[in-house]
């Protein structure tokens, strides 16, 4: 962390926590990873792969496979009658 966004006490501890479970979670995603990728690469590759609908595990293994297309949304229709 650079910076800190709020200042006082509650808001510190919440981002300090927050960056811990970020940082907690990247590790876990490095543990399970087959590739042989450093820590910052990792975390730079899912920074740009954040919004594509795919499954993770199958990314960690194969992550510049093109992703699949997103399923079609299942919206209910409202029956105004």
């Amino acid at each position: 962390m650079k910076t800190f966004v709020g200042t006082s006490e509650n808001a510190l501890r919440i981002q300090i926590w927050t960056a811990l479970i970020a940082l907690l979670l990247l590790k876990w995603l490095h543990h399970l990873s087959r590739a042989n990728w450093s820590l910052s690469n990792l975390a730079s590759l899912l920074r740009l792969n954040l919004f594509t609908y795919r499954e993770l595990t199958k990314w960690l293994n194969d992550p510049l496979e093109t992703p699949p297309l997103p399923p079609p949304p299942q919206q209910l229709t409202l029956a105004l009658c």
